[in-house]
């Protein structure tokens, strides 16, 4: 056998352009240094309270099913999911999280020489999936944190293929009235779609929030995308959904994967999706801390941003107390946060709402830090 010869570096497969120009998107931390220690997980915005008790029976129950391939069409699932929301099953495409969707539909709509769209302070995914199509991301101005819709139809041009509005937004916790999404919508293009990521819609309780089903009903360039991982607590096995104009909806499920949702995920959906008692249960506690938590560290001088979510972003202000130094301090005591540098928000930490034990420890830490 002969010996291999060297490789010639210039031979070697390559990346598309851009793609290495790409920051891989990093998670909200899990660990501290001291692994022995007890951890207080506020990282992610995950749910406080865990899955519903009926999806973790139907997790259970799937156990011997885990031999058979899932229905491809994900049919059982997005009929729960349409008699919940009161939808159309036939438009709704379920994904493994609303991330795969997001992914979809910009490798499906955008590619080289288009543009991609959305604000300021927006989810990094939109970012980091227009770079893997060869479309070339761009962003516009945020005013008070809050996305700009006069700034972001400033920003449309001939290349726009999709505009991107998380509504609430991460890590701002903030959102547009139905009134702003319809006006941002009604300003652009007919070939532009408006594609609204609602993650956290389930949390949103202010009357004049919408989360966008009523626009894609009612237009044909807008979609609507939602995830099990926030409100739900399935954050690990991957579940997303959107609803969609109908030809966009064919379009997606034409480049989607065969079995691109895992037939345990199916069975816990189901079970989640329907258990709306439990799915209030959520809202409520986390109505209830979210107010406590703000108005706590509002108490000892923090800048505490408006979230109608299950987080909140947090700014530190005074000198010497640094947002860096506070998240070292936390990480200390065992509690994560989520810095977000990486968002343009240096100053800030995003703190996700916990349980009663976990969010009492936060405000006493940080009252301790700043002290």
């Amino acid at each position: 056998m002969s010996a291999l010869k060297k490789p010639n570096a210039s031979a070697l497969p390559k990346p598309k352009p851009g793609i290495l120009d790409i920051s891989p998107y990093v998670a909200g931390k899990s660990k501290t240094k001291d692994a022995a220690a007890k951890i207080l997980k506020l990282s992610s915005n995950e749910s406080s309270l865990g899955p519903s008790p009926k999806a973790l029976k139907a997790y259970s129950e799937h156990a011997a099913k885990l031999h058979r391939y899932p229905d491809s069409s994900v049919l059982e699932l997005r009929k729960a999911i349409a008699a919940v929301h009161g939808l159309d099953a036939e438009r709704i495409v379920c994904g493994a999280g609303s991330d795969e969707l997001i992914g979809l539909l910009t490798h499906a709509y955008a590619g080289e020489g288009d543009e991609v769209l959305y604000s300021e302070h927006g989810f990094l995914m939109y970012k980091i999936y227009a770079q893997g199509s060869g479309a070339t991301p761009v962003t516009a101005a945020e005013k008070n944190l809050t996305a700009d819709v006069n700034a972001i139809l400033a920003k449309v041009t001939p290349k726009t293929r999709i505009v991107y509005l998380a509504n609430p937004n991460n890590p701002t916790g903030s959102y547009l009235a139905a009134s702003e999404l319809k006006r941002l919508h009604d300003g652009l293009p007919g070939d532009v779609i408006l594609a609204i990521d609602s993650a956290y819609a389930e949390f949103a309780d202010k009357a004049d929030y919408s989360c966008g089903k009523e626009l894609v009903d009612m237009t044909q360039n807008t979609v609507m995308l939602r995830t099990f991982s926030k409100i739900y607590g399935l954050s690990s096995l991957r579940i997303g959904w959107g609803y969609f104009p109908a030809a966009i909806a064919d379009v997606l499920n034409r480049v989607r994967g065969p079995f691109n949702v895992s037939g345990v995920s199916i069975a816990v959906g189901i079970a989640a999706v329907e258990d709306v008692a439990y799915t209030e249960q959520v809202k409520k506690h986390n109505n209830i801390w979210l107010a406590w938590m703000s108005e706590e560290l509002t108490k000892l001088g923090l800048l505490v941003h408006p979230s109608i979510a299950n987080f909140l972003l947090v700014e530190f202000t005074s000198p010497g107390k640094t947002s860096a130094a506070a998240n070292v301090f936390l990480m200390d005591r065992g509690i994560i946060a989520r810095e977000v540098v990486n968002y343009g928000l240096p100053k800030c930490l995003r703190i996700t709402i916990g349980t009663e034990e976990e969010n009492r420890a936060v405000v006493d830490a940080l009252r301790a830090f700043l002290a």
